[in-house]
């Protein structure tokens, strides 16, 4: 890589699209990266296409995570509904080798800071992580997420009951 790891790395967000598909694969197939995810690595061009073209780009706000022209990852904000329509839930995915250099902490930062303004209602914004993904915790630790508690065998991923950890940001508390 040769970059300093202490300099940091300029992002921006954008709307996901067919042509990421090569991009995508990088990461969506990479067995590390998919760990603490709820899907398995992705085996085909075809399972990709299925889900940019029905899953990420009608998303109602899933973002691909760029440094330069490639995409690194992705981001996203799920709008609750009904009772919890004040809520959203905060979710990201980062190429293994961009690990340890800021890039998911700044764009859950981005992401924050611009959320409650494009969804005046929003009141909290949550995120669920897996309680062996430390590197998770660190990067919402650090983007100003507040740690709320652990949810004992809260969700089934990969057949196996997880430990969670839910963090919250809560409109107004933005830094």
């Amino acid at each position: 890589m040769g970059e300093n790891r202490d300099e940091k790395i300029k992002i921006n967000l954008r709307p996901l699209e067919i042509s990421d598909m090569d991009d995508f694969m990088a990461w969506a197939s990479d067995e590390r990266v998919a760990r603490f995810c709820t899907w398995e690595p992705y085996t085909s061009r075809d399972e990709a296409l299925h889900f940019l073209t029905n899953i990420a780009i009608p998303h109602p706000w899933l973002r691909a995570i760029c440094v330069g022209d490639r995409v690194v990852g992705s981001i996203s904000v799920t709008p609750g509904s009904g009772t919890r329509s004040c809520t959203a839930e905060l979710g990201y995915v980062l190429a293994h080798e961009h690990w340890g250099r800021g890039i998911a902490t700044e764009a859950v930062k981005v992401v924050s800071s611009t959320i409650f303004r494009e969804w005046p209602l929003l009141q909290r914004l949550e995120a669920f992580v897996n309680a062996e993904n430390g590197r998770s915790q660190k990067d919402l630790d650090k983007a100003g997420f507040v740690r709320e508690g652990l949810l004992r065998k809260y969700e089934v991923i990969k057949w196996k009951p997880r430990d969670m950890i839910v963090y919250s940001l809560l409109s107004g508390h933005v830094s």
